[in-house]
């Protein structure tokens, strides 16, 4: 069509041409009898200008003929690729999360053919009920306990331990979030209840927003642990074992890579000086203040209830996040004697910002990782994966680990993965325990390091800071941490 199209131009130049100079040369002979070179001349250069505009559309029908070679599907992965890369970039340049991810999706998805995916998961994740409950609920009984000023009786509290014990406070975090996950296998529900807590605890000591975050984020993979993680009994089927067995296998690998990353963000902190001396307005704390030990116990209410519960040491308190907040805000209401419009008022406009500010960004990176699955990002990363037996091993590792940092979440490279490779792994001279450890590890420790992940963008809502922010942070300790895990389950 474009070869046509700089066929005809060639021609309708060629005869413009000829006519523009017999007319003006005829009109300047006979009506001024002398050869008028300024009209010829302007003639010419409109020729000139015709063949310019060919030599452009020739170019372009090169350059077409080159990329034709070129599939469309590669086109559209090439697209996303350098998609993604500009949504990193407007993040670490502090630009809107949400408005980024979301226009980021729908431009994906038009470019995929198929503009109503992203408004389709946009729908869907505003009724995400697992995330709602947890995350609204968790966010309406810290704005209770703010209100009530129980925390800052908790921060005084801890005061005292805090100055005594301050090198252990950051690594103190990481791993009794990490202690948290275990009982709670949902990193989302242990960032919202775990967050609300040690984060204004770090803040209080002097810790950076963002590195309390991130310290936070950092222990949010224990769930490796538990039982009832879905991959553990979804690999313990695959290699015939019990699931226990599954988790004796990795349990050194998990632990290792635990105080790797540890260590690796307590250096973090203190080099970048974000250990001490970052104490928000709102956490300041007159020096006057006499604490009040109930007051001070109301804020670990209600993850008290939690892990007694799922621990099965008080049966009768096993329940929801939302149970135990509700239940928390009202012993709050007992023990404090405040108003209770006062606390249903701060209660719900806690969740109310929840859902604007936190779950609001989750929705957001529905839509962003609707746009990758349309571009055919995700899929060209599980087939990467699945299609080269040379480097499985690498791949059982780093496959899951990159999805997991991409979209934020590591289980649909896992369960792929796991599903398609690992009953094979004999064939790799590798066990289906060892592969499938493999695979979880690396994509729990991918979705932990990423930053539309729901528990990064949780723990980034608490601190008031860009999930960007943690993810920087994160970065080097998971990278270390996976290094550590994996070669503990390869050796």
């Amino acid at each position: 069509m474009i070869q046509f199209l700089a066929f005809f131009l060639r021609i309708s130049c060629f005869c413009i041409c000829v006519i523009n100079f017999i007319n003006h040369v005829y009109i300047d002979i006979n009506f001024v009898g002398v050869y008028n070179d300024v009209r010829t001349t302007q003639s010419l250069r409109s020729a000139g200008l015709f063949f310019t505009i060919i030599t452009i559309v020739e170019s372009i029908s090169s350059m077409m003929e080159r990329v034709c070679f070129i599939d469309m599907v590669t086109l559209m992965l090439i697209a996303g690729t350098v998609i993604v890369c500009l949504v990193v970039y407007a993040l670490i340049k502090g630009h809107d999360a949400r408005v980024t991810l979301i226009g980021a999706g729908l431009l994906m998805a038009c470019i995929g053919g198929a503009p109503m995916a992203p408004l389709n998961a946009f729908a869907k994740s505003m009724t995400n009920s697992g995330l709602i409950q947890a995350v609204c609920s968790v966010m309406g009984f810290a704005m209770v306990i703010r209100h009530t000023g129980c925390d800052k009786h908790l921060i005084k509290a801890m005061a005292s331990v805090i100055s005594r014990v301050r090198f252990f406070l950051i690594p103190g975090v990481v791993i009794c979030t990490y202690l948290v996950n275990i009982a709670l296998p949902s990193a989302a529900g242990t960032a919202a209840a775990a967050g609300a807590i040690f984060i204004p605890l770090l803040m209080a000591a002097g810790v950076a927003p963002a590195l309390a975050a991130a310290a936070v984020k950092c222990g949010t993979y224990g769930s490796m642990l538990n039982p009832g993680l879905a991959h553990n009994p979804f690999v313990a089927k695959i290699a015939g074992v019990d699931v226990m067995d599954v988790i004796a296998f990795h349990y050194k690998a998990n632990i290792a890579s635990l105080i790797v990353a540890t260590i690796c963000i307590t250096v973090i902190a203190h080099v970048l000086k974000e250990d001490k001396g970052h104490i928000p307005d709102h956490l300041q704390i007159d020096k006057d203040f006499v604490v009040k030990p109930l007051y001070a116990l109301m804020p670990v209410i209600p993850i008290v209830i939690l892990l007694l519960g799922s621990t099965q040491l008080v049966p009768i308190l096993k329940m929801g996040v939302p149970q135990a907040m509700i239940i928390g805000a009202l012993i709050t209401l007992v023990v404090t004697r405040t108003s209770p419009k006062e606390i249903g008022d701060a209660f719900f406009d806690g969740m109310g910002t929840a859902y604007g500010k936190i779950l609001g960004i989750i929705i957001s990176a529905g839509v962003f990782v609707s746009g990758l699955t349309v571009i055919g990002l995700v899929k060209f990363f599980i087939d990467l994966m699945l299609n080269n037996p040379a480097i499985i091993k690498l791949c059982a590792a780093l496959g899951p680990f990159l999805l997991g940092l991409l979209v934020g979440s590591g289980d649909a490279a896992t369960f792929a993965f796991n599903e398609a490779i690992t009953p094979h792994a004999a064939e790799f001279g590798m066990t289906p325990v060892q592969m499938g450890s493999m695979a979880t590890l690396g994509g729990t420790l991918g979705r932990t390091m990423s930053p539309i992940a729901g528990a990064t963008i949780i723990c980034a809502g608490i601190a008031g800071i860009n999930p960007m922010e943690i993810t920087k942070r994160n970065a080097i300790p998971m990278l270390c941490a996976l290094t550590v895990g994996m070669l503990i389950l390869l050796f």
